[in-house]
């Protein structure tokens, strides 16, 4: 496996790298791998999205939508 050195990176980028790999209990190199893993692989998972969506939209094709405001005014009614 190969290495990388990262030079002349932002002061806050890596604040905010240290603080991401803290929230997810990993390393700031484990957690940098994951982001260009994620960025590199992020096609993928955009196609999966895509299909999944499509699906969704099937599930409610031809039926009434009610449109959001409608909702949201009905809940305020009822309180």
């Amino acid at each position: 496996m190969g290495d990388i050195v990262l030079r002349k990176l932002d002061d806050q980028l890596k604040e905010r790298l240290r603080q991401r790999a803290a929230r997810n209990s990993r390393s700031m190199s484990e957690e940098l791998r994951e982001i260009v893993r994620e960025a590199l692989t992020g096609q993928d998972r955009r196609a999966e999205f895509r299909k999944l969506s499509a699906e969704v939209r099937a599930l409610s094709a031809g039926k009434a939508q009610t449109p959001s405001e409608v909702l949201v005014r009905e809940s305020r009614d009822e309180r």
